[in-house]
């Protein structure tokens, strides 16, 4: 894989391309995603979860009917509070970090929702590593303090190299090598398979565009 044929697998601009092949490129070479089947794979999923490579943090700007469906622990009550109203361009800030603490409260090394450790922890990096462990994990691999600096993962090096960490450490290359892609899905999003069908829409460009 080379910048252009990244550049078509990814369906990206060529300002995008050149911002994020060096990084991309590296991340594959660091962890070992060497197959055009494990790349192909690869780009999709992180294509998916960072909107198109162009956001490196989660937002939390749900419209009211929306917030239930996503996060099992914001009830519709709440979301009838905390969700997009009338009249709002966005959720305001505030809302949106009571949203993630609500959401990732007690999960994977997060304390409760007053800790604040669901936004402090939210998803971050091209695959959107998420909660304090994940954070820990990562950290100890790329070597970096992440629990104390988690906004280190909004760089663009360390966003691509963790969304590498996530892929090696939970064996996915091995699944895309097979073809299981939904399986692949279902190991980053969970039984939800948020985004399914755009996935693969994705998987299919980049299958094309590498020869996979």
């Amino acid at each position: 894989m080379n910048r252009q044929s990244f550049s078509k697998a990814a369906a990206l601009p060529p300002a995008l391309a050149d911002r994020w092949w060096p990084h991309i490129e590296a991340t594959c070479k660091r962890f070992g995603i060497s197959t055009p089947a494990q790349q192909a794979a690869f780009i999709a999923q992180i294509g998916h979860e960072s909107g198109g490579f162009t956001r490196v943090t989660e937002s939390f700007n749900y419209a009211v009917a929306a917030l239930p469906a996503m996060f099992s622990r914001v009830t519709p009550a709440l979301a009838a509070t905390l969700g997009r109203q009338p009249g709002e361009r966005a959720v305001p800030l505030e809302r949106q970090q009571r949203i993630a603490n609500i959401a990732y409260a007690n999960r994977y090394g997060n304390g409760d929702a007053a800790s604040g450790d669901g936004w402090r922890y939210r998803g971050r990096g091209l695959k959107q590593i998420t909660f304090r462990a994940n954070y820990r994990e990562c950290g100890h691999a790329l070597d970096l303090d992440l629990v104390a600096r988690p906004e280190l993962l909004e760089r663009d090096e360390t966003a691509a190299l963790s969304a590498g960490w996530y892929w090696w450490a939970f064996g996915l290359g091995k699944l895309a090598d097979a073809g299981k892609f939904d399986e692949i899905t279902r190991r980053i999003n969970g039984p939800a398979m948020e985004g399914a069908e755009a996935r693969r829409a994705r998987w299919v460009v980049a299958k094309q565009a590498l020869g996979a």
